[in-house]
């Protein structure tokens, strides 16, 4: 664990500022969760082994913080969240707690900027909540980083591969270290995640989940990787990244930075986890985030010699509602979002399937202050429909002009 001095604690406050100017852009509340919570909040997401764990006068188990999204899951089951306008998206910048072994930018106490998306199965909403981190990189100046995607299937699939993976790690067991020895029967995952140097010579050779994906987890895949072309975020198909527990579902990323070196270069991780509200002994609620660990992205801005950029104000809420109907509708929706997002403006889209009214009734619930149309007749005629949420005022506006004209309407009211 370590001090941060007030020489060091202005570049924190600097960073923390651009994150949340950047969480507000995409549309995401900030939520703090304890720092202690009861033990079996953790106990199906930590290895034991990791956690801080103590016994309180009440004889009670609690364990400090070691990771914040079954926190946050706790926090949306527990206060009803799934009766407000879905999907709910979240963000936290909060101290974590592992018993780890050490690593460059990592300490036993650490801090995380992460976000969820809680109510969505879309794989609109991995690229979403995926993309904000990663913008939020882009914007800082950082070179040397990789996008890594993979998929780690569902309760269908999954079965299969693990036996598949058992079956190839028995023929090397003599290879492999004491903890992932015990993994191999209980989670056979987990010893893709292994760093240890012989582990991971193994593991090269091991069968690929993406030959197993049922067509399901395998459409999901590709809509992710369609996604992030879409708005022109560079990826890499690495099968290596896996989550090892079995509330882990489908999409599966890291970024890597070429300035951290050797097995130690994830800046963050993400991932769907369709099964932790259920692990939590919740109904069945679907959801996809990241963590994003601050003192190594402090660590590479340093080496990379970049200051932290002052964020600029902008209103609080939502700005932009992007309401759209049909594949390709949806398609220029998601593209403007990110083009909104990336000049600053606050701005959401669809990702639940619904129609246009049920959308209105959104962008009204959210306090949009606009919201963007778009259809088949739209695309055709190559506009979109602006409407004013507060006079509903309506009028058509060339799609590659939306963007000036929002910006430009923005400011005036400001």
């Amino acid at each position: 664990m370590h001090d941060i001095l007030p020489d060091e604690a202005e570049r924190w406050q600097a960073l923390e500022a651009i994150i949340r100017d950047f969480a507000a852009r995409f549309g995401y509340g900030e939520i703090r969760t304890p720092v202690v919570e009861h033990t079996e909040v953790f106990q199906r997401t930590i290895e034991e082994k990791e956690m801080y764990t103590l016994t309180d006068r009440g004889g009670r188990s609690l364990t400090l913080r070691p990771e914040g999204t079954a926190a946050v899951m706790r926090a949306y089951l527990e206060h009803g969240m799934a009766s407000q306008p879905q999907p709910v998206r979240l963000y936290y910048i909060a101290p974590m707690f592992r018993y780890d072994r050490p690593q460059k930018g990592r300490y036993r106490m650490h801090h995380q900027f992460g976000a969820e998306i809680i109510g969505s199965p879309s794989p609109t909403a991995d690229v979403e909540v995926l993309s904000l981190p990663i913008r939020l990189i882009q914007a800082l100046g950082l070179t040397e980083v990789s996008v890594r995607l993979n998929s780690v299937g569902d309760p269908v699939c999954r079965p299969a591969y693990e036996e598949a993976l058992r079956a190839y790690f028995t023929e090397h067991i003599d290879r492999l270290c004491e903890d992932c020895r015990r993994r191999l029967q209980v989670n056979p995952l987990r010893i893709l995640e292994c760093k240890e140097p012989e582990c991971h010579a193994v593991a090269m050779d091991a069968p690929k989940m993406v030959e197993h994906l049922c067509e399901p987890c395998r459409e999901h895949l590709a809509a992710v990787k369609s996604l992030f072309t879409a708005i022109g975020i560079p990826f890499v198909d690495d099968p290596m990244i896996v989550r090892g527990l079995d509330y882990y579902t489908r999409t599966a990323v890291e970024v890597h930075s070429g300035r951290l070196g050797g097995a130690q270069n994830s800046m963050l991780g993400g991932g769907r986890y369709d099964g932790l509200a259920e692990q939590l002994e919740g109904p069945p609620v679907p959801g996809v985030g990241f963590g994003q660990g601050i003192e190594r992205l402090l660590l590479v801005l340093k080496s990379e010699g970049l200051e932290i950029p002052h964020p600029a104000r902008h209103p609080d809420g939502i700005a932009v509602f992007v309401a759209s109907v049909g594949a390709a509708a949806d398609l220029e929706a998601f593209r403007l979002v990110d083009q909104l997002r990336r000049a600053g403006i606050s701005a959401v889209g669809e990702m639940q399937g619904r129609g246009l009214r049920a959308q209105m009734k959104q962008a009204d619930k959210l306090g949009a202050r606009y919201a963007v149309i778009l259809g088949e007749q739209e695309l055709a005629a190559r506009q979109a429909g602006v409407r004013d949420m507060r006079n509903g005022s309506q009028d058509g506006v060339a799609l590659d002009r939306i963007l000036q004209t929002l910006s430009t309407r923005i400011k005036e009211q400001q």
